[in-house]
């Protein structure tokens, strides 16, 4: 049993006096600015922080979304971090209307580290910050209140005085005090006031406040008292930027920062998926949907959520989990027949209706680059959306859900022994080895005839077994049930879809099989590739027949052609 925590544990945060709060009545209808920190916070909490490649794949990545604010990095703690700053600057990477923001403790030769990245930057925001909680004041820092805001001060104006060395940047000054939920509100007030008062903050001069819950240690509706307090209370408001920073400690960063807003927050800052240290950050894209889906434009671009989605995955080496909130593999899934019946017949309804309106579906998937007749058909299936899109984006090659799945191991498999990341050339060879080129592996087509008798598609196939050659005739109602025929072995087609794979002379047939044994409710997937529309599907018999070898469901036999 759990230990009685009233033993153990206490409230980390004080009582707010908000009798007559606001934000309870309030609704969000417009986008806050949006800060990313993926490339801070959430580099900081992967097992292997980005190199200077994938940092700047993300970076473009955010740009295309639509992020203005973008956090860089920690310049004065890494070098990686500062390579990257003056990468973007020298090679001019950055849009005029992007702010690259660094972050840097209130430490004077960290400071003049930042500063020296940041040379030649057209905008940039300064990110300072120290906590001014009672645990940190007397654990970490072995100081008073006024010992706490004296680091904050001096910061403060350091960042002044080297700004004006630098005047051909637009810089824009931004204060946190860490820990800022559990810190007495008339301490995290004076300290925010005194750096407001130095940095001179005016309507024409806005100053960003992080108001973060770096650790969360309330329910959001406290955290959205703090911040309507603060709203309320802080000096120079009309010059102050009030951002929130929400970590998911007790699982309500999403909450939390969206009761913010409602109290008065200018500014969300997270990761795209949540990714962060301990639980993880706010997950931007899971909040600027929610306000999608209400009818408010979030300013920030997720129509090809899986490009977005396989970019993440990529550069942070962290999957996005199935269930995850819009992005997840999963969240357009029904596995009950009820759901999967209440969404068809939602969208013979939606097909006059403007505003959205179906069952089960809060969002529309097209709005998010994925199509109705993807989430029809992976309704009790469920797949790897990264390795998926690099697969359909670059060779139109669109799977089943369950061939995800098991293609998505097999991918693991080979990142797990090769320690490297994989490409979408690397990809669609893994595929090819896995599901095609087995079609020669035990049984082999060498040549086959097609004809028609009676209606019925008559096939005579000569087949290499055991390095002999087996002339075998088959017919059914269609070149694969005649195949199916001829080989006699107990096997029966669960699936087969075919698509072109390229574009005009160039163009291939995929043809794409499960095959199961009767009786043994085992079956396996495998795919044929051909320029003709027939040889492909007959090819992808022969690889799943080969497959189901290879996994000791069927034998190697002769097979003594039948009698027609």
């Amino acid at each position: 049993m759990l230990a009685d925590p009233s033993k153990k544990y206490r409230r980390m945060y004080e009582r707010v006096d908000l009798p007559n709060r606001e934000w309870p009545n309030n609704e969000i209808t417009k986008a806050p600015l949006w800060m990313s920190t993926d490339l801070r916070d959430g580099n900081q909490a992967i097992f292997e922080p980005m190199t200077l490649e994938q940092k700047l794949k993300m970076f473009l990545m955010l740009v295309k979304i639509g992020f203005k604010h973008i956090e860089i990095g920690f310049p004065s703690a890494s070098q990686t971090d500062f390579d990257f700053t003056r990468q973007l600057i020298e090679e001019n990477l950055i849009p005029d209307d992007v702010y690259i923001e660094v972050l840097v403790q209130a430490r004077d030769h960290l400071i003049t580290r930042t500063f020296e990245s940041l040379v030649g930057a057209k905008r940039a925001i300064v990110h300072i910050y120290n906590s001014n909680s009672p645990t940190f004041r007397k654990k970490v820092l072995n100081t008073d209140v006024e010992g706490a805001k004296q680091l904050a001060v001096h910061a403060a104006t350091k960042v002044k005085e080297y700004a004006a060395k630098q005047p051909e940047t637009e810089w824009v000054f931004q204060y946190s005090p860490e820990c800022f939920s559990a810190t007495e509100l008339h301490v995290a007030k004076d300290v925010c006031d005194a750096v407001t008062d130095i940095w001179e903050a005016s309507p024409d001069n806005k100053v960003i406040l992080n108001l973060p819950a770096t650790v969360e240690v309330s329910s959001p509706n406290v955290y959205a008292d703090q911040i309507e307090w603060m709203h309320r209370n802080l000096a120079r408001r009309d010059g102050v930027l009030i951002s929130v920073h929400c970590h998911n400690d007790r699982g309500c960063g999403i909450a939390a920062s969206e009761l913010a807003i409602m109290a008065g927050a200018d500014r969300v800052e997270g990761c795209v998926f949540g990714n962060g240290e301990r639980t993880g950050n706010v997950d931007i894209a899971a909040i600027a949907l929610n306000m999608y889906t209400q009818g408010v434009a979030p300013e920030l671009d997720f129509s090809n959520i899986n490009e977005i989605i396989a970019t993440v995955e990529e550069c942070t080496g962290l999957p996005v989990h199935p269930r995850h909130p819009y992005a997840g593999d999963l969240v357009f899934t029904a596995f009950s027949g009820s759901h999967q019946d209440a969404i068809k017949k939602g969208f013979d309804f939606q097909k006059n209706e403007a505003i959205w309106d179906m069952p089960y579906l809060p969002i529309d998937p097209k709005d998010l680059g994925r199509d109705y007749d993807a989430v029809i058909r992976v309704n009790s299936q469920s797949g790897k959306g990264g390795i998926a899109y690099l697969l359909e984006s670059n060779y139109n090659v669109a799977l089943p859900r369950r061939v995800q799945i098991e293609f998505s191991q097999i991918v693991q498999a080979h990142t797990d022994t090769t320690s490297a990341e994989i490409s979408a050339a690397d990809i669609w060879t893994l595929f090819q080895n896995t599901y095609v080129n087995i079609k020669d592996k035990y049984y082999s087509v060498k040549k086959y005839q097609l004809s028609t008798q009676d209606n019925d598609q008559v096939i005579d196939l000569d087949i290499e077994i055991n390095e002999k050659i087996q002339r075998l005739h088959g017919r059914g109602n269609g070149p694969i049930s005649a195949v199916i025929d001829a080989l006699q072995l107990p096997i029966d087609v669960l699936h087969y879809e075919e698509r072109s794979i390229g574009t005009g002379a160039s163009a291939q047939s995929l043809a794409l099989l499960e095959i199961q044994v009767k009786d043994t409710g085992k079956s396996t997937f495998a795919a044929g590739i051909h320029s003709n529309t027939i040889t492909s599907p007959i090819e992808a018999i022969i690889a799943c027949t080969n497959r189901l070898i290879d996994q000791g469901v069927l034998q190697i036999t002769d097979i003594v052609p039948k009698n027609h």
